[in-house]
């Protein structure tokens, strides 16, 4: 049986994937992107565009911070007008947060140029046959993410 035939150890795999995706993270938060918002703040506004409003315990709950820490980063984004507040149709005892028209742009800006990014060091040495492999992969790892 040839090494190509032989089945990786799965603990082994996944050590080889957390490195692989660490190091990925790393080069790209460290890429200058203009407009940069902090890990917590491209989070809560990532989560806001694709949930929906959310109150900032719920936030805190699903970046798993406190809420003090989340209450720092929904300031922020109150401040640069990329978040609003109101009171939730439902309790209006509760603030539930919702992203800005402005807020969505940002987002977008944001995933562009981080696409971009990735698309240059793409252009630079990989084949056709790494770039079909590559958007396979894609596959397995958003579906790995969902058992995560």
């Amino acid at each position: 049986m040839s090494s190509a035939d032989t089945v990786p150890d799965v603990t082994e795999v996944a050590g080889a994937l957390r490195v692989a995706v660490g190091l990925m993270l790393r080069k790209l938060r460290q890429a200058p992107i203009a407009g940069e918002l902090t890990v917590a703040e491209a989070s809560a506004l990532s989560r806001l565009e694709r949930g929906g409003p959310a109150t900032s315990s719920d936030l805190a709950r699903g970046d798993r911070i406190s809420p003090q820490s989340m209450g720092v980063t929904v300031a922020t984004l109150l401040d640069r007008g990329l978040i609003e507040r109101s009171r939730d149709p439902l309790d209006g005892r509760r603030i539930v947060l919702s992203i800005t028209d402005e807020g969505r742009r940002v987002v977008n800006d944001k995933r562009g140029a981080r696409t971009d990014y990735i698309a240059a060091a793409l252009r630079d040495g990989f084949s056709d046959a790494d770039l079909r492999q590559l958007m396979d992969a894609t596959v397995l790892l958003e579906r790995l993410a969902e058992k995560l």
